[in-house]
């Protein structure tokens, strides 16, 4: 049974009914001389007739099916499309999360930058601190060092003058 085109909804020529006149055969204007060949006309126009109503049964069914299924694949490809979508933005929420992780640890970091800017400074104050009572020690030891040697020297001085010295003799 030739059916081409059947699911577009055309039937084929071997669907369409014939003439009834037993007078033409399968070319169409031929008559017909056997009994045989009548029989065989027949036979052919009953199966158009039964291809003919296999196709009137059944094409309504099968167009609706391609339909369906012309549908059912113009969804799918939507819901490929959504789907494509959904995985681009779960990639840029993961991207935004791993981008969300490297600031929190940047700020970790600024923080303990801060910290270690703190402490910088207060060593610094620390050993300005230091530096200065430093240099005012260094200024009272000279400064005692001095008063020291000017005492020594006046001591060694008085030591002279007590020192009996003989008189001069005129």
């Amino acid at each position: 049974m030739e059916v081409e085109g059947a699911e577009e909804g055309h039937i084929c020529q071997s669907a369409l009914p014939h003439s009834e006149d037993p007078q033409l055969s399968k070319h169409g204007s031929l008559p017909l001389k056997s009994s045989t060949t009548l029989e065989n006309v027949l036979d052919e126009k009953a199966t158009d007739r039964f291809t003919e109503g296999l196709l009137s049964h059944y094409l309504p069914n099968l167009q609706n099916s391609k339909q369906a299924l012309q549908e059912l694949r113009k969804n799918h490809l939507i819901l490929l499309d959504t789907l494509d979508q959904e995985v681009t933005k779960f990639r840029e929420c993961n991207a935004f999360l791993d981008l969300s992780a490297l600031f929190t640890e940047a700020k970790v970091y600024q923080n303990k930058l801060v910290h270690v800017r703190k402490d910088m400074i207060l060593l610094h104050e620390k050993t300005t601190k230091l530096k200065k009572r430093a240099l005012k020690l260094q200024q009272q030891k000279q400064k005692e060092t001095l008063e020291k040697e000017q005492q020594r020297e006046k001591e060694l001085e008085r030591e002279r003058q007590l020192t009996a010295k003989p008189a001069k003799r005129m």
